[in-house]
């Protein structure tokens, strides 16, 4: 995830297991909407509360790849995503999905990506 991102994520009080769990579903072809160009939204729950009425994620994801999580809107924010969003998102999906795995690294390294390794979940 974007460390913009995961500022958000600890404003709702989402875990690193909350997201592990949500990139397991969308893994198994769980989420809401394929909005092209390798865009996925994915809808999080925020601590009692159910997904109906919490979080949407936007998610840069290649299937066997990686997922990167870039921006998140609570529903009663905004209802979806503008389109000149959606367009930025594509961009932004088009670059970080061609990082090559030592540019992954590296940004892991300086905190610019936070790891979420749904191999290693915990609770908070």
């Amino acid at each position: 995830m974007t460390k913009e991102f995961a500022k958000w994520a600890d404003k709702h009080g989402l875990t690193i297991t909350d997201l592990a769990d949500a990139l397991d579903e969308v893994a198994g072809g769980s989420f809401e909407a394929d909005l092209g160009g390798h865009v996925l939204k994915k809808r999080v729950p925020f601590p009692g509360q159910g997904k109906r009425g919490s979080g949407r994620t936007i998610i840069c994801f290649k299937k066997d790849d990686r997922a990167i999580f870039v921006h998140g809107f609570a529903k009663n924010e905004k209802a979806n995503v503008s389109k000149q969003e959606l367009i930025a998102f594509r961009r932004v999906a088009e670059i970080l999905l061609n990082l090559s795995p030592d540019q992954i690294a590296r940004s892991i390294s300086t905190g610019t990506f936070i790891e979420v390794n749904t191999d290693e979940k915990d609770n908070g």
